[in-house]
């Protein structure tokens, strides 16, 4: 179970998030829904503990993580895709897909070999180099970067972005199948219309705050 309470986050001394609050369990995934500048990228960043809350706190299965730094947060499970993929182009896919154990010093072939059994076409691109790869074909890198690292937390800030409606629909099948991993998945997205048959529950994030969907 993840639990944000009265979570509050300022950027440049401007208020992003105001006392957010909210309980997400385990083996479910949610859906977080606002137009662009609502807080959906903070929210993620400030969970995956790359920004700080001002006040509040962040704990999941009751250990508090709120001054926890994100590479502790990698270490406990947390898996985050930022919107704009955020890859290294001057390593391999194969090797971007890693960054997450590399950052960690460790090996896990087991669940290299799973996400590569949920995006077969990322194995296929492995010894390539991102620059070389098209906007989709790097959101799925960028997706199965992410479930390398998230196997209690994965946050995902709007997968569809950007992409076709075939790709899309590839990207809510692999989701589906997250979701039965037993991963606690938040996907932000800037409209509901990509979440229904993926969303067990739903929240909706304006001018920073947080209200059940």
């Amino acid at each position: 179970m993840l639990s944000l309470d009265r979570l509050d986050v300022d950027i440049a001394a401007a208020p992003i998030l105001r006392a957010v609050s909210c309980v997400l369990e385990g083996g479910r995934t949610y859906g977080l829904v606002g137009r662009n500048g609502a807080g959906k990228t903070t929210l993620m960043r400030t969970v995956m503990g790359l920004l700080t809350a001002r006040s509040g706190s962040i704990s999941l299965e009751g250990t508090d993580l709120t001054h926890q730094p994100a590479n502790r947060r990698l270490a406990l499970g947390f898996g985050y895709m930022p919107e704009d993929r955020r890859l290294v182009p001057d390593i391999s896919v194969e090797d971007n897909v890693l960054l997450p154990l590399y950052a960690l010093k460790r090996r896990d072939p087991a669940r290299l070999e799973w996400v590569y059994s949920l995006l077969p076409e990322v194995k296929e691109l492995g010894q390539r180099f991102p620059t070389l790869l098209s906007g989709g074909q790097q959101k799925l890198v960028a997706l199965a970067r992410a479930l390398m690292a998230g196997s209690r937390v994965l946050l995902l800030d709007e997968p569809s972005e950007g992409v076709s409606p075939l790709l899309q629909k590839r990207i809510r099948g692999v989701l589906g199948e997250v979701g039965r991993s037993g991963a606690l998945v938040l996907i932000a997205e800037s409209n509901s219309r990509y979440l229904p048959g993926i969303a067990d529950g739903m929240f909706v994030i304006e001018r920073g705050r947080v209200s059940p969907g």
